[in-house]
C-alpha cells in the first residue's frame, strides 16, 4: 500500500509514498522540497530504479500525506522518514533532498548517522546569507496572513529562471496553490529563522560540518558552491555546480541528473567509501 502511518514524539502521522524497483544498488530515498510533493521525481525514478530500490515520500503537509496542525518542522519530517523506514524493513539509504529536503537529509546524516551512507543535497536550503535572512521575517509573517499563497508565489518566483520549462512552473504554482498556509509558515519558519534553525549561516556551517557521510552537493549558484565545498571532509564528497540553471535544476536537466548520481553512488561503494559503523 502506498500508505504507512508511523508515530513518532511528534506524534502520528500518514505519510503517501511510492516504493520502486529493486536492483542491486543501495536503496535511495527522494526527499522533496518547500511545498512540492513526492511527483517532483517522477521525472527521475524510472531511470534510478532500474539499478537501486528507490522510496520517494510526501513529507508531512504535503501532497497526500495528512496534515498535521504543528510541528511541520525539517526535524519532525527527518523523524518520520527514519520511522518510514522503519516500517518498510530498510537499514539504510543514500539518501536525496532537493531544497528543504536539502536540510532534511543532512539531518538524518547527523541525527541519525546509522540510516545514511550517503547525502545528495540538490540545491539545498541551506547556506543562506544574513543579508538575505534579514527579509525572512517579513515573509514568516506573510506566510502566517491571508495571502499567503501570494506569498508563496512570490518565493517560487526566485526558483525560477529562463532554463526553466513553462510545464515546471506550471506545476509548482498549482502545488503552492494548495498548499496549506500553516504548513508553509511553520517549515519556512523552522528551517531559518527559529533556535536550532541550520538554513541560515554561520549556523549552516556548524551544522554541516557534523555528517560524517560522503556528500554530493548540486548547486546552480557558483558562490555557495564554493562554499560548500570547504565544509566536505569525506574523501568520497563532491560538489557539482549546474550555473545558469534555477532552483529546479534538477527537474531541467533529468537524464544528467540521474547520471551525476547514478554514477556517484557508484563510484563510493567501488572506492568502500561508505561511512564506518
Amino acid at each position: 500500500m502506498p500508505y504507512r502511518t508511523v508515530e513518532t514524539d511528534q506524534g502520528a502521522v500518514r505519510l503517501f509514498h511510492t516504493d520502486d524497483g529493486a536492483g542491486a544498488g543501495p536503496p535511495l530515498l527522494l526527499v522533496h522540497g518547500w511545498g512540492a510533493d513526492s511527483h517532483q521525481w517522477s521525472w527521475h525514478i524510472d531511470a534510478l530504479a532500474a539499478e537501486h530500490r528507490v522510496i520517494a515520500v510526501d513529507l508531512r503537509g504535503h501532497g497526500y500525506s495528512s496534515v498535521p496542525a504543528e510541528g511541520n518542522t525539517p526535524h519532525a519530517m527527518a523523524a518520520d522518514l527514519v520511522a518510514l523506514l522503519d516500517a518498510l524493513g530498510v537499514p539504510e539509504v543514500f539518501a536525496v533532498g532537493h531544497s528543504m529536503g536539502g536540510q532534511i537529509v543532512s539531518i538524518l546524516a547527523v541525527e541519525h548517522p546509522g540510516r545514511v551512507a550517503g547525502v545528495v543535497a540538490v540545491d539545498p536550503g541551506y547556506g543562506v546569507g544574513p543579508e538575505i535572512a534579514r527579509g525572512f521575517a517579513r515573509t514568516i509573517e506573510g506566510l502566517r496572513g491571508e495571502r499567503a499563497t501570494e506569498v508563496a508565489l512570490r518565493l517560487d518566483r526566485w526558483c525560477t529562471n529562463a532554463a526553466t520549462p513553462a510545464v515546471i512552473r506550471r506545476w509548482h504554482r498549482r502545488r503552492l496553490e494548495a498548499m496549506p498556509a500553516h504548513v508553509l509558515a511553520q517549515a519556512f519558519e523552522a528551517m531559518f529563522a527559529l533556535p536550532g534553525s541550520m538554513g541560515v549561516r554561520p549556523a549552516s556551517d556548524d551544522y554541516l560540518a557534523r555528517r560524517r557521510c560522503p556528500v554530493l552537493s548540486i548547486w546552480a549558484d557558483p558562490a555557495r558552491a564554493v562554499w560548500e565545498a570547504g565544509l566536505l571532509k569525506h574523501p568520497g564528497s563532491k560538489v557539482v555546480c549546474w550555473e545558469g540553471s534555477s532552483h529546479r535544476l534538477h527537474e531541467e536537466r533529468p537524464a544528467e541528473f540521474v547520471e551525476v548520481v547514478s554514477g556517484w553512488v557508484r563510484e563510493i561503494l567501488a572506492d568502500h567509501l561508505t561511512p564506518e559503523r
